[in-house]
């Protein structure tokens, strides 16, 4: 099952992920990321993601070639990181802050 909480912030749309990123919940991801206007950042949190397949690191490849910076502090989550390259933001905080014009504030949840 996969749990993917978002929250506009700082010009930037945080996706924090929670337990298996495969199949469905990752196209469902990728499809969320896609809807945007493209004007906000993209901030994924993966520390509480336990296990990615195949079709999931396609997903987060993906939305790394649209600009998105990731937050991973479990030793899982960096591995995974490291192995696909891609570019880590520094805390896990609901204050993180990414370069961009102030957006709204909402905050969304979403099931899978």
């Amino acid at each position: 099952m996969l749990r993917v909480q978002t929250q506009e912030l700082d010009g930037a749309l945080i996706c924090r992920l929670e337990g298996r990123f495969t199949g469905n919940g990752a196209e469902e991801v990728r499809k969320l990321v896609t809807r945007g206007d493209g004007k906000l950042g993209l901030v994924f949190d993966l520390t509480d993601v336990m296990f990615i397949d195949s079709f999931g690191e396609e997903v987060l490849l993906f939305v790394k070639r649209l600009g998105a910076q990731f937050v991973a502090e479990t030793s899982y989550s960096r591995d995974v990181c490291e192995r696909l390259q891609l570019p880590l933001v520094g805390m896990r905080n609901p204050e993180v802050h990414v370069s961009g014009d102030s957006g709204g504030n909402g905050n969304h949840s979403h099931h899978r």
